[in-house]
C-alpha cells in the first residue's frame, strides 16, 4: 500500500493562536486552531507543535509554510527578535521543507530570514488577500478574528493595500485592533446605554467581546479558547455577571433580556467601529458599489452585516479558495475561514508562489 500523500502544512503563527492546515495537491484536508500564549514563552509554541505531531504523525514528510504576527509578542525584544526566534523554533520541526511568506518577495528559506524580517512580520493578511483577490478579482477583504480585523482592498485580482506594516495598516484603517474574542470591552466605548439611559463605562478588564458574542449565540464555542476575564466559567450566568460589571451593576439588578440588549448595544459599538474604517478603506481604494466583501475570521458573522447594511454583497472565503479532499475532515470548511492564513500560504507555496 502506498503512504497517505502528506502534502503541504500552512502555518499563521500568532501571539495567541496557532492556526494550521494541511493540503494534499490543493484540496484541503484538515484545518485546526489551537491556543497558544506565546507572551508566556516560545515553550508555548513547543506544546502546540506536540499537539500538531500527534495530530498529523506524516508531517515529516510534509512541506511546511509559514506566516506569523507572534513576533508582536512582548516575550520578545523587538519584532526583528521575534521573527528570528519564532522562525528558528519552528525550523526545529520535522519535514521536508520549511519557506517563510515574506509577501511581495514570495517565500524565503530560513537562511534568509534574517535578512527579510520586515518583510516576513505580520504578512499573514497579505497572503489571505492574495488567494481572494485572485478569485474575486475586486472587492474587499474583511478578515474578523478574536483579536483583529484586516480590512483589505482587492483590486485587479491583486491586494491593493495602501498600507504594508501593521504601523501603516494602523494610519490607514485597514487594520483596526479590535476582534470578537479577545479585546477587552472598555476599549470599544467610553459610554453606553443600559436600560434606556447612559452610562460611564469602567475601564477595568472586566469583560471581552467574547462575552457578548458568546451571551447573543454568535461565537462559535470552538473558537472562545481564551479564559474569561475573570477566569471564570462561560455559561449564561456568568458571562452576563461580567456583562453587568462594566457598568458598576450586578446581574441580578436586571431581567436576561436587558443583558441581551447590553449585549447588542456593545455589539453596534463594535460594528460603528469596524464600519467607520472600513468605510474609509472603500472610499480610498474607490471601489466600486457593486464590489463584495470577502469574509474571513471566526467574526465573519460581522462581516455579513457590515455587508448588508451597505448594500454589497458577502463571499466567504474558504468557499472562495478552498477545494475539499474527497477525505477531509468533518467541519473543516467551517474552520478554514478561521485558518484562512495558514490555508493561504499552503495553498500559495503549493502553487510555486516563489
Amino acid at each position: 500500500m502506498r503512504p497517505e500523500a502528506a502534502g503541504t502544512l500552512g502555518w499563521d503563527i500568532g501571539g495567541a493562536h496557532v492556526k494550521a492546515c494541511r493540503v494534499v495537491n490543493g484540496e484541503l484536508v484538515d484545518a485546526v486552531q489551537w491556543p497558544c500564549p506565546l507572551w508566556e514563552g516560545l515553550d508555548r509554541l513547543d506544546g502546540v507543535l506536540a499537539q500538531a505531531r500527534a495530530r498529523w504523525p506524516h508531517m515529516q514528510r510534509a512541506r511546511h509554510a509559514v506566516t506569523m504576527t507572534g513576533e508582536m509578542a512582548d516575550f520578545f525584544a523587538d519584532r526583528a527578535d521575534g521573527v528570528r526566534r519564532i522562525a528558528e523554533r519552528m525550523a526545529l520541526q520535522p519535514g521536508i521543507g520549511l519557506d517563510f511568506w515574506a509577501g511581495e518577495h514570495g517565500f524565503v528559506a530560513l537562511a534568509d530570514v534574517a535578512a527579510q524580517w520586515e518583510a516576513i512580520a505580520s504578512a499573514n493578511w497579505l497572503a489571505t488577500a492574495e488567494l481572494a483577490a485572485r478569485r474575486a478579482g475586486r472587492g474587499l477583504l474583511v478578515d474578523i478574528g478574536s483579536t483583529t480585523t484586516d480590512l483589505i482592498p482587492l483590486r485587479d485580482g491583486r491586494p491593493a493595500a495602501l498600507g504594508r506594516s501593521d504601523a501603516q495598516r494602523l494610519m490607514s484603517g485597514e487594520l483596526v485592533y479590535q476582534g470578537v474574542a479577545r479585546t477587552p470591552l472598555c476599549a470599544l466605548a467610553r459610554h453606553i446605554d443600559f436600560q434606556g439611559r447612559p452610562h460611564n463605562v469602567m475601564n477595568e478588564l472586566f469583560a471581552t467581546t467574547a462575552d457578548v458574542y458568546r451571551l447573543l449565540g454568535e461565537l462559535d464555542a470552538a473558537h472562545d479558547q481564551h479564559p474569561a476575564a475573570d477566569h471564570g466559567a462561560k455559561d449564561a450566568p456568568a458571562t452576563r455577571r461580567r456583562l453587568a460589571r462594566m457598568v458598576g451593576r450586578d446581574a441580578a439588578e436586571a431581567v436576561d433580556a436587558d443583558w441581551l440588549d447590553f449585549a447588542r448595544a456593545w455589539r453596534a459599538e463594535q460594528l460603528n467601529e469596524i464600519g467607520r474604517n472600513l468605510d474609509r478603506v472603500i472610499a480610498a481604494a474607490a471601489l466600486p458599489r457593486g464590489a463584495p466583501l470577502v469574509a474571513a475570521g471566526c467574526g465573519a458573522f460581522l462581516a455579513e452585516k457590515l455587508a448588508a447594511a451597505r448594500g454589497r454583497p458577502c463571499l466567504f472565503f474558504a468557499s472562495q479558495v478552498a477545494r475539499l479532499a474527497p477525505q477531509a475532515l468533518p467541519g473543516v470548511a467551517r474552520l478554514a475561514q478561521v485558518c484562512a492564513p495558514a490555508l493561504a500560504v499552503a495553498l500559495l507555496l503549493e502553487r510555486g508562489a516563489r
